[in-house]
């Protein structure tokens, strides 16, 4: 069936360029379909997130809770806010009774929360220099020292009247910083950006560029 279709794809593409016909090649904006449509809910809840191990820098909960709280209000049609909510326990994710009664005869609400794990850690690695600036060939070995980040997110969508997780999805970003002074709050803002880039084109659905072929008369 593939093989028929490249075939087929491969003919028509002929035919057209070899068609007197004038014809124009033109980019058309195709918006692609979410894989969980966010925007049927009025309301977005953004709740606390289980921290599986707590940064010393910064509230790593607050924090996230925050940043998503924000781009939301941005991104979303839905009315945004965030509740304070004690996860003490992953196995909570499962509890549809501990979800119904955070927002209690709540409808068309959805609550936003999830599991998060924010690691550090030093590489060595070595790297050569140039001796001197004119010299091309010949260079020096050299340790160097990297910080390097890694955040680890799963998201849960809670329906908030029945307590069902709608859709989870996970994500895992790791980035390298040259700078020995790189703070974790930084990197985790940088991080951040990724994960939430990919995780709104899944819920909001991206917009594709396609190539079509418009007749001119």
């Amino acid at each position: 069936m593939k093989k028929n279709k490249t075939i087929l794809i491969l003919l028509l593409s002929f035919l057209v360029s070899c068609s007197s016909v004038n014809h124009v090649r033109v980019n058309v904006e195709v918006p692609g379909k979410p894989l969980f449509d966010i925007n049927q809910f009025d309301e977005i809840i953004v709740t606390d997130f289980f921290v599986k191990k707590e940064t010393e820098d910064f509230d790593l909960n607050q924090e996230l809770v925050n940043y998503f709280e924000t781009q939301m209000k941005q991104s979303f049609e839905a009315e945004v806010s965030s509740r304070r909510v004690s996860l003490s326990d992953e196995k909570l994710f499962k509890d549809k009774a501990f979800w119904k009664n955070i927002q209690p005869d709540s409808q068309e609400t959805v609550l936003f929360t999830g599991t998060v794990d924010y690691l550090e850690e030093v590489r060595k690695s070595i790297v050569q220099t140039k001796k001197k600036a004119d010299d091309t060939f010949d260079r020096d070995k050299a340790i160097e020292e990297r910080r390097f980040y890694t955040l680890t997110l799963n998201f849960y969508l809670i329906d908030a009247q029945t307590g069902e997780v709608l859709h989870t999805k996970a994500f895992k970003e790791t980035r390298g910083y040259k700078n020995p002074n790189q703070t974790a709050a930084f990197a985790f803002f940088d991080l951040a950006d990724t994960v939430k880039e990919k995780f709104f084109s899944n819920v909001l659905g991206t917009v594709k560029t396609q190539q079509r072929y418009l007749i001119k008369d």
